[in-house]
């Protein structure tokens, strides 16, 4: 369809005067209906549910249309949040999802996991009135599975853009790597997406259960852009089974690196090479990916009856949660208070619903064992807030002599994560930080190398969905402008 979008559209115009602003004000935010959390700990079933499109119709009759809208100004990917949003309100949901897709290669996925809490929905208008934001996530979310499910039920034939015939590589199929491919396709570049794994969608597949985002909707994320002319290529290490001088001998004329930061970090405290301490990147993995714990696979995965997970970021609640769901009693060991934690706020309170403990202010300092060399236990410093460190958060300090042991058989490290290695390793002349994430131009996404742009993780260390989409929109923006000079 695509229609006129734009705030002085006639319609636009007509709907904003169809309801005043102080009966827009007057309805209150709709609530995400979830499954009930005594059914979902047994199963892996998404946890939100979706709004009905009266809900999705109603709460974006909330929207009011601002003259100046500081949502967008919150979007790493520039979103046209009134646009779509006003389209659901009349109906008009295919064009919701198209004004999503202008800008964005994921919004089913940006939907259900984006932290709009801290991005978008922190500077609507209401916050200032006091009142509950516009639910922008789970209208995204509505509008995105809307077109999915219509186009399931109707296929429209795709046409893909004319190639211009300039052929492009991406490294790493997550986030950062879809986004780039997608908005690089569009302008006609024939673009291969190399991934390392069996299975295409980076973090999306390994680290995100399925109770957040279903694999379903990242295949379809990823069959539009197969549609639009992307090649993916699987099983493809890059910096191994292929390296950056066979790239170019294949013809690339750019190069988008997009290969995450798949190395844990651990804490350097005695007991971590135990059986039973493990990283949430490996734990996830196995049971994301490889299917450890389903009924006919044989991907081993260790169960555990206490689980402590270490941590307070969303791989934490992913972790712990999922440990739930494989039949543990489970807590978390984070050591700052709750106010504190970067997790998002909606995963918090479901682990809590979901029978999750939580040990804040409290620091592992040793991981004890059995006389199998299995982890039986775990040292606990109790901690308390002292004064702001450089981020503004507050700095834990020990409780001189408050140190307990607490009985565990598994404990799942998640305290963040490193680039992956494999390509700053091996490619010479390429910048590298101190911390091993590729040097860019935050501009530009370019690195020392004039045809290598990256973007995500790599760049970033760990990061959100929506940022490392962000910069594979700014890279693949930049290198266009490069390659047609």
């Amino acid at each position: 369809m695509n229609q006129d979008n734009t705030r002085d559209a006639q319609w636009r115009v007509a709907l904003r005067n169809a309801k005043t602003a102080k009966d827009r004000s007057a309805t209150p935010r709709v609530v995400m209906p979830q499954l009930q959390p005594d059914y979902r700990v047994t199963c892996n079933e998404e946890v939100n549910q979706g709004l009905s499109a009266e809900q999705a119709l109603l709460e974006a009759s909330r929207c009011l249309d601002c003259p100046d809208p500081q949502c967008m100004q919150g979007c790493p990917v520039a979103v046209n949040i009134p646009g779509f949003i006003k389209n659901v309100e009349r109906g008009e949901f295919l064009e919701a999802a198209a004004v999503l897709k202008n800008t964005s290669a994921l919004p089913a996925v940006c939907g259900r996991v984006c932290p709009q809490e801290k991005q978008c929905e922190s500077r609507c208008i209401y916050n200032k009135m006091k009142k509950a934001p516009v639910a922008i996530g789970y209208l995204e979310r509505f509008a995105a599975d809307y077109e999915r499910m219509e186009r399931a039920a109707h296929p429209v034939e795709v046409k893909r853009p004319e190639s211009n015939g300039i052929k492009i590589a991406v490294v790493g199929s997550g986030p950062a790597g879809l986004s780039f491919a997608g908005d690089m396709i569009k302008r006609g570049y024939e673009v291969t997406v190399y991934e390392a794994l069996h299975e295409i969608g980076g973090v999306l597949k390994y680290g995100i259960p399925e109770f957040r985002l279903p694999n379903s909707v990242v295949e379809a994320e990823i069959d539009g852009l197969r549609a639009l002319g992307v090649d993916f290529v699987k099983d493809c290490v890059v910096g191994k089974t292929l390296s950056y001088d066979d790239l170019h001998a294949m013809g690339y004329r750019g190069i988008f690196v997009a290969s995450g930061a798949g190395l844990p970090r651990f804490m350097g405290i005695p007991g971590e090479n135990l059986i039973g301490v493990m990283s949430s990147n490996e734990y996830l993995t196995r049971i994301n990916l490889m299917g450890a714990g389903r009924p006919g696979e044989d991907t081993p995965v260790l169960k555990g009856h206490r689980v402590a997970v270490i941590g307070g970021g969303n791989t934490a609640m992913d972790s712990v949660r999922t440990a739930r769901r494989q039949g543990a009693e489970a807590m978390i060991v984070y050591r700052r208070s709750e106010a504190e934690m970067p997790a998002r706020i909606e995963e918090v309170e479901h682990a809590k619903e979901e029978g999750v403990q939580f040990m804040t202010l409290c620091n592992p300092t040793e991981y004890l064992a059995d006389e199998h060399g299995r982890i039986r236990a775990m040292k606990i410093q109790r901690m308390e807030l002292g004064e702001p460190d450089e981020s503004g958060r507050r700095s834990p300090q020990p409780i001189p002599g408050a140190i307990e042991e607490i009985p565990v058989d598994l404990a799942i490290v998640s305290v963040g994560v490193s680039p992956n290695p494999l390509i700053p390793n091996a490619i010479t002349d390429l910048e590298i930080s101190r911390r091993g994430t590729i040097v860019v131009n935050e501009e530009t996404m370019k690195s020392s190398l004039d045809d290598l742009y990256a973007g995500g993780d790599i760049v970033r260390g760990g990061a959100t969905v929506i940022l490392a989409m962000g910069d594979g929109r700014r890279a693949a923006a930049s290198m266009h402008e490069a390659l047609s000079k």
